[in-house]
């Protein structure tokens, strides 16, 4: 494959493909946006959460989104899906279900919180690391305070941003336990709630509780989804990501 700006990148999208998901409906106007104004061309594919358990499922990819969408039909699938990326250096997306997964999988693969449960998923758990938010996010807009010099201030070009919601959950217990096994928590609500998070040492993992692909008409890809795909180009050419 030649090395140039339009060289394609294979995305895994991860998620139970519904038409009654709004976020699902964007991607096609986000993939001929970003080709058309960026020349980052994705080869998606979609791929749901119950074929994302086997083993290999996302291999092969330049990059994996984990879309919203949850409660996903199978919690195991995209939990693996994320540990693949994660273990491989390979460029990671997850919003809303999936920056609530993305931390599920890191708490209980590499701090050891094996019994920590998504209160969607296990309402009778006895440990939860997401549960309900004091205040449904279901349909708002909210500002998010970035941290400087953390990936997410450099992808987003801001320390303060507005952004998209529609979830219910969030992250609260165990976080100082993630953080002291080297997961970042790198954006905030104005109240100090976690909104974003990040993985430094990782070639592209980023996960938000926003929605960046509702982010506008979709005509105009918001800067995280562009980041992914500018990640997931560099991965397909063999190349360290680009600074964004």
């Amino acid at each position: 494959m030649t090395h140039t700006a339009s060289t394609a990148a294979r995305i895994a999208l991860v998620g139970d493909r519904s038409p009654n998901v709004v976020s699902h409906t964007r991607i096609p106007l986000l993939l001929d946006a970003l080709a058309e104004r960026d020349r980052l061309v994705l080869d998606a594919y979609w791929i749901p959460s119950e074929d994302a358990a086997a083993e290999g499922a996302v291999r092969g990819f330049d990059a994996v989104w984990v879309l919203p969408g949850s409660p996903y039909r199978s919690e195991e699938g995209v939990l693996a899906a994320v540990r693949a990326a994660r273990e491989d250096g390979v460029p990671f997306l997850g919003t809303c279900g999936g920056f609530q997964h993305a931390l599920l999988e890191y708490a209980r693969h590499v701090c050891g919180l094996t019994r920590v449960a998504h209160a969607e998923n296990d309402p009778d758990a006895e440990d939860f690391l997401i549960e309900p938010l004091a205040c449904s996010l279901v349909g708002h807009e909210a500002a998010v305070v970035i941290e400087p010099g953390s990936l997410a201030q450099s992808v987003i070009g801001a320390e303060r941003t507005v952004e998209r919601y529609f979830c219910a959950y969030g992250p609260s217990r165990h976080l100082d336990t993630l953080r002291a096994h080297g997961m970042r928590f790198s954006g905030h609500d104005e109240e100090g709630h976690v909104r974003v998070a990040e993985l430094p040492g990782h070639p592209f993992f980023l996960a938000t509780l926003f929605q960046p692909e509702l982010y506008g008409d979709g005509s105009r890809p918001h800067p995280v989804v562009r980041a992914l795909a500018r990640a997931a180009v560099a991965h397909a050419r063999g190349e360290a990501p680009q600074p964004v």
